[in-house]
């Protein structure tokens, strides 16, 4: 197998890890309503959390190798801005779905939409890291596929439970995830043949900016208030206070 295989299967099994959030669906429990609730608030510890401690400070450390302090700062928070801006457009223009389920709500669906098209956006430059990456360095690749299968598993669970949970579908809720992951080796490929050449230091800060703003309005506009309303303000805290740790734990030890 030669390096570039090697990466890509490398790129490929850190986008698929996505899928095992969804083993989520597949337990019986006897209140809905308490997994719903802990698995939108850890989503939203997870989201805020990579925004805050990976997204934005690479954003800022690309612009900074350009710009001074004060501009490098100002420009990724002109395109944090525009990330939720196009987060709330992309929320204007998707449906609510109607669900007789009683413990569904019909905004589940339209969170799921929306965190899949956030991690969808995620995933393709993660993918080219990780690819390009793997092709300088295996090992390098290696130890990056491992901390992103560990914050994929949360996004993973985003996209699969509200989807599951208002549609009552396993199918869809599968479906959704697995494009969510494959995104990953996909956009990595399709970026790494046809937009390399344009992929430059100011392009990714600006990436990372508009990810870390769809991101951080999908959390705080989307799954904090979803799970809110299942009204257990403790459950909510205490799932948002863990996905957030989860994240600092896997950012401090990867």
């Amino acid at each position: 197998m030669s390096n570039i295989e090697y990466s890509f299967l490398i790129t490929s099994m850190a986008g698929l890890s996505t899928m095992l959030g969804a083993i989520l669906i597949f337990f019986k429990v006897k209140n809905s309503e308490k997994i719903i609730c802990a698995s939108l608030a850890f989503a939203s510890g997870v989201m805020l959390t990579i925004s805050f401690t990976d997204l934005i400070p690479s954003s800022i450390s690309g612009f900074l190798n350009i710009y001074y302090l004060i501009p490098a700062i100002l420009l990724s928070l002109i395109f944090i801005v525009l990330g939720i801006a196009l987060s709330m457009l992309i929320n204007k223009y998707i449906p609510d779905i109607k669900s007789s389920n009683k413990i569904n709500d019909k905004g589940l669906f339209k969170v799921g939409i929306i965190s899949m098209i956030a991690i969808i956006l995620h995933n393709v430059p993660e993918g080219i890291a990780t690819f390009m990456t793997s092709t300088k360095d295996i090992q390098l690749g290696l130890s990056l596929a491992l901390a992103i299968t560990l914050h994929n598993i949360p996004e993973g669970i985003s996209i699969s439970v509200p989807i599951y949970y208002s549609t009552r579908s396993k199918l869809k809720s599968l479906l959704f995830t697995f494009v969510s992951g494959i995104s990953e080796p996909i956009g990595a490929i399709i970026a790494y043949l046809f937009l390399a050449p344009y992929m430059n230091e100011f392009v990714m800060s600006i990436l990372f900016a508009i990810i870390a703003g769809i991101m951080i309005s999908i959390a705080v506009y989307e799954l904090i208030p979803a799970s809110l309303k299942y009204n257990n303000i403790l459950r909510t805290t205490k799932y948002f206070l863990i996905g957030s740790i989860f994240m600092i734990v896997c950012h401090f030890f990867l």
